[in-house]
């Protein structure tokens, strides 16, 4: 059941609005003053506020004001010498809408709902932030993840461009999302681009977009993925995959902010930050032709390298129980323990495909397991199909 505080210094005038909503099936406190509101506030959680502007003592607009450094209840204004200047004063402070009196009744109960449902709103999106921000965590206490922790620290509230390396499976896609979510551009599009699964021939369209009738199947216009992420992060993943032809038209975009469509001639302006991931020796690709010598150097203003997880064995009974939380959770199984003996072999092998490796072993032994990942576990489920 909502809540809803009534502050008005007229009881007679609170006593109606009560019954009104809690005949509406709402729980209703009352204050009959500012301090009285503000207390109120402090010690309880309501999901909205009606507050009347006149009063004597603090006057609404400075209750209003204190309000909205102590509750993220929306507070609707109530007044019966409402002007236009005192609205608009109020919405500028905070206010989720204010209301002439006497009050239209359904204008008021529509009101309340509407601000519930934004506060309700407000607080599921703050809760899939936080579920986003946990997925993309990089788990690993090991000196060489640490390095990799402190250099996103330093680098995410800039906006060099990030060149990342490292092997298959190492986890570059989460070192880039949390140079995004670290970064000032967090609120904007994280858009990540896979070099390497898309045809030559379309690379250009999906990037920069391309206008209607620029090719045979390019029936309308279509926005690419700078467009898409303006203002936001375009993160180019295995980007030793990419046309030279397309590395070209990246080094113009990186140069002048500025890309053209396929198939057009107009230059459109982005405000784009470039992260770029590989697995490939870019250097060797540039000596044998391959890759533009100019685009690694734009790319790799930073350079941050992902260690395999055969140089952070420290870090796998971390990961493996973190795996089995996150995995149990998403199979709707309790968490399952792990033992000693489990956690030593699973730090013996060599896991060429490194931590998506280890996630993948580990979302075996929780389907096929019951109470207990034991060594006979993985010796039964994961060594017979490990690489060594």
């Amino acid at each position: 059941m909502a809540k809803i505080l009534i502050v008005d210094d007229e009881a007679s005038i609170r006593r109606a609005l009560k019954n009104i909503l809690e005949n509406e099936q709402y729980a209703v406190e009352e204050a009959s003053d500012g301090e009285q509101a503000l207390q109120l506030a402090g010690e309880e959680s309501f999901d909205a506020i009606l507050l009347d502007i006149k009063m004597p003592g603090m006057d609404g607009m400075e209750v209003l004001d204190k309000l909205m450094t102590l509750t993220e209840a929306p507070v609707i204004m109530i007044s019966g010498h409402g002007t236009i200047e005192t609205a608009v004063e109020a919405i500028k402070k905070g206010a989720y809408d204010f209301i002439v009196k006497p009050p239209d009744l359904n204008r008021l109960l529509i009101t309340i709902r509407n601000a519930i449902d934004k506060k309700d709103l407000v607080t599921k999106t703050r809760q899939l932030i936080k579920e986003v921000d946990k997925k993309y965590e990089i788990v690993g206490e090991t000196a060489v993840i640490t390095q990799v922790k402190q250099m996103i620290a330093k680098v995410a509230p800039t906006s060099a461009r990030v060149l990342i390396t490292g092997e298959n499976g190492t986890g570059k896609e989460l070192v880039a999302r949390q140079i995004h979510l670290q970064s000032p551009r967090s609120h904007a599009p994280f858009i990540e681009v896979n070099c390497a699964a898309i045809p030559s021939e379309l690379i250009e369209s999906q990037l920069f977009g391309h206008e209607k009738g620029s090719f045979t199947s390019a029936h309308k216009m279509r926005k690419g993925d700078f467009e898409l992420s303006n203002g936001g992060t375009l993160f180019l993943d295995e980007i030793g995959d990419m046309s030279l032809s397309a590395q070209a038209k990246v080094l113009r975009a990186l140069q002048e902010n500025k890309i053209t469509r396929v198939g057009g001639e107009k230059d459109i302006e982005v405000d784009v930050r470039i992260i770029a991931a590989t697995n490939k020796n870019l250097k060797e690709a540039i000596s044998k032709g391959k890759f533009r010598e100019d685009l690694y150097h734009r790319l790799s203003v930073i350079i941050i390298n992902v260690p395999p997880l055969r140089e952070r064995g420290e870090d796998i009974a971390l990961l493996s129980k973190h795996f089995t939380e996150e995995i149990s959770r998403q199979q709707g199984k309790a968490p399952l323990a792990i033992s000693e003996e489990a956690l030593t072999l699973l730090k013996g092998f060599y896991w060429s495909g490194n931590v998506r490796e280890l996630h993948n072993v580990m979302e075996r032994l929780v389907i096929l397991c019951d109470n207990e990942i034991t060594a006979e576990d993985v010796e039964k489920f994961v060594s017979p199909l490990m690489l060594i």
